[in-house]
């Protein structure tokens, strides 16, 4: 059974950090792709963040370039989301996604909530 499973979302005041995880179980973590999207109140999902299968290149959306650092754990199964210098603007639900290169197959993961606010 696939499964993706985020934590670490909460409430943080503005300029906080949050680091979130995903953890897979289910296929095989190494070979997919890995990617942080979020989804604001009212707004378009948008892709935050994207990791290879190695964990040596990575790729950022516009929304958090600069404040936010993608990382991945193969041994653990595990990617994550190091957010700093959060915003109101960034308060939004935050969702793992594997997918397999060039094939289009991909896993979702539920989501969890961040929000940013005093």
């Amino acid at each position: 059974q696939v499964q993706l499973v985020e934590s670490g979302g909460g409430l943080v005041q503005p300029g906080g950090s949050l680091r979130l995880s995903c953890v897979a179980s289910g296929f095989i973590f190494s070979n997919f792709v890995m990617r942080w999207y979020r989804q604001g109140p009212g707004k378009e999902r948008d892709l935050v963040a994207s990791i290879d299968t190695t964990g040596r290149r990575a790729n950022y959306g516009d929304s958090m370039r600069g404040r936010c650092t993608i990382s991945r754990d193969n041994a653990k199964k595990t990617v994550y989301l190091q957010m700093n210098s959060l915003k109101p603007e960034d308060t939004a639900v935050y969702t793992c996604n594997a997918i397999y290169p060039g094939s289009g197959q991909g896993y979702w993961g539920q989501g969890t909530q961040v929000t940013v606010s005093s």
